[in-house]
């Protein structure tokens, strides 16, 4: 795979029972490019290694005044160069591409299970976290993927020089090949304590990632109520905590640095001591000795890359762990390999409240808690939570289709839709049934001021499908984002429609012209339609109040303002007191209607006990 090459076609299932298990599914899908690193820091490191050979077969023909093994020697000392050259830029360039592509198909992979998990999944994992493994994560993670090949080749050439050295001189040879592997595995003791305060590091900046974010998201709210400045103390203590971990966890890595450099200075000296006695006594030449103290010192090269993947693998566990814990999500049953099946027709019903809307009606839901409301528009679109039970459509849950099944179903638009930027034309461009069209959806959905708008606001554009829509439609209003969202959700014309708070940021007029336009352009369908509006309640086949986790009134909407107290509390917004004295002259009106039906029974007793004495 190269990087011309991305996106993949399809991205593979992962390994995600573990962090290490993801990240050795990641290796074992680029082994083509792991050998091609591989073989290109082979040529790289054994050609640096190379470079002391050659230079004490230089020294020695000098000291001998031998032309001929100098010239030798400067011929292959040129062949190393060139296969330096080569190597360190190719393995570079393979290396730079491992990088890319296993950050990429962890990226297509997150996106993937997003798309399935739809709006379930920031319900399971925290919002910050999926901002963390989604940008930072992944970049870790392809960092110790394409590290592990440079470090395995810096290993291989190790082992081979420890073994040439022991070939090409066995007195100062033994040395290095018993000191070289205490060098690299002399970190090994500190490595858990880094890996811990890595670990540590990440959580915290964790937690900062997604305190920003919820401050950010609700930055508007926090300023009229004058809580910004809490909030953005909270998110500096956040981030002084990050930054005294991120201090800690780099003292631990200077020190690792600093063992790196320490010992193999000590090895050097000794290497140094004990080949000058040696050569003092005659038993090596001074190009040998030369050799030898050049591969030591050429040979803190690779060592490096011993470092390098403690911190590539210390840094990436974390957020592989992460990863996996995203990507082993799944839906409260698992469609995967099931066949494409006919999209079911029917009632709706969620076992967990009681809620039934009948198939070809609008059924308005009326809930006193607005995060519940969202929370069962959520289980109606298929996406239950972990404790409850699926969703019915026509007897078949939701959860037992596959995706794309269910998705035609079933549309859900929450509170808070999301326009992408663009054009209107390719707002609306979305999968529909092709029976409603662009005019009908935007008439219904009363977008006629917001055309107008977009086409006076648009340079250049005629027709106001062609106007252009600012990133998440800033550019409008509330209330003209919420309606062209409500277009666009009527243009795709599914089985069933939830809407949830479809006109809460419109007035009144525009909304009583919506639930007309609604109603009429959704007849015959199913449409759901969560809600506390007295004109869009009035328009409704059938009205379900949720209190508490369950149905418990259901009726039309004059019906109920008139006999149940909690359903009248919700929709007028009533107080207690008020909901006291309404109580209190429902009452009273009851008993004077008893009272007069008492008196009205007397009377027609008096008026009998007249006739018969007659």
């Amino acid at each position: 795979m190269q990087i011309q090459d991305l996106p993949y076609p399809d991205p593979g299932v992962p390994d995600a029972r573990s962090g290490p298990r993801f990240l050795w599914w990641l290796f074992r899908n680029q082994l083509g490019g792991q050998l091609r690193s591989l073989i290109w820091g082979l040529l790289h490191f054994g050609s640096i290694s190379m470079i002391p050979f050659c230079v004490g077969l230089a020294v020695q023909a000098v000291v001998e005044h031998s032309g001929s093994r100098l010239a030798l020697a400067g011929g292959l000392l040129g062949l190393c160069c060139v296969g330096n050259a080569v190597g360190e830029t190719f393995l570079h360039r393979s290396a730079v591409t491992n990088w890319i592509t296993a950050a990429a198909r962890v990226q297509q992979l997150l996106a993937r299970k997003a798309a399935l998990l739809g709006s379930a999944l920031t319900r399971r994992v925290a919002a910050g976290e999926v901002v963390a493994v989604s940008t930072g994560d992944v970049e870790k993670i392809g960092w110790f993927v394409e590290a592990f090949s440079r470090f395995t080749a810096a290993v291989l050439t190790l082992v081979l020089v420890c073994v040439g050295l022991v070939v090409y001189e066995p007195s100062l040879g033994v040395v290095v090949a018993v000191g070289l592997p205490v060098l690299a595995l002399a970190v090994l003791p500190l490595l858990p304590r880094a890996t811990r305060r890595a670990d540590f590091q990440r959580e915290k900046a964790g937690r900062a990632t997604e305190l920003a974010s919820d401050t950010v998201a609700g930055l508007r709210v926090l300023r009229g109520i004058g809580g910004e400045e809490l909030f953005l103390d909270r998110y500096r203590g956040a981030s002084q905590e990050v930054r005294h971990a991120a201090v800690r966890s780099a003292r631990m890595w200077s020190l690792i640095s600093a063992i790196q450099v320490l010992l193999p200075g000590l090895l050097l000296i000794a290497v140094v001591w004990y080949g000058v006695n040696l050569a003092r006594d005659g038993r090596i030449g001074v190009g040998e000795l030369v050799a030898v103290y050049s591969s030591v010192m050429i040979l803190t090269y690779p060592l490096r890359h011993f470092e390098e993947i403690a911190m590539a693998y210390s840094f990436s566990r974390p957020s592989a762990r992460r990863a996996a814990r995203v990507l082993a999500l799944e839906r409260a049953t698992d469609t995967e390999g099931i066949l494409a099946a006919e999209v079911p027709t029917g009632d709706l019903y969620d076992p967990a409240t009681g809620l039934l809307a009948p198939a070809g009606r609008l059924t308005a839901v009326v809930c006193g808690d607005p995060d519940a409301a969202g929370v069962l528009a959520e289980r109606l679109g298929g996406h239950p939570s972990e404790q409850s039970t699926s969703v019915l459509l026509g007897g078949v849950a939701l959860d037992d289709l596959p995706l794309d099944s269910a998705r035609t179903a079933v549309l859900v638009q929450d509170k808070d839709p999301v326009l992408l930027s663009g054009t209107l034309r390719e707002l609306l461009d979305v999968p529909a049934s092709g029976e409603v069209g662009a005019e009908e959806a935007l008439a219904a959905a009363q977008c006629e001021d917001v055309l107008a708008a977009l086409a006076q606001g648009s340079l250049g554009a005629e027709d106001a499908m062609d106007a252009r829509i600012t990133e998440r439609g800033r550019s409008l209003s509330g209330g003209q984002r919420q309606r062209l969202a409500l277009a666009r959700s009527l243009m795709t014309d599914p089985e069933v429609l939830v809407l949830d708070e479809p006109t809460s940021a419109v007035d009144s007029h525009t909304e009583a012209r919506i639930a007309v336009g609604v109603r009429e352009l959704r007849e015959g369908r199913t449409t759901v339609v969560f809600t506390s509006s007295p004109l869009l309640l009035d328009r409704a086949d059938r009205v379900v109040l949720v209190h508490e986790g369950e149905v418990t009134a259901v009726g039309v909407h004059r019906e109920l303002v008139r006999k149940d107290p909690r359903y009248r509390a919700v929709v007028t917004r009533e107080t207690a007191e008020e909901a006291a004295l309404n109580g209190a002259r429902d009452g009273a009106l009851n008993d004077l209607h008893q009272l007069e039906e008492i008196e009205e029974i007397e009377a027609i007793e008096k008026i009998e006990e007249v006739e018969e004495t007659a």
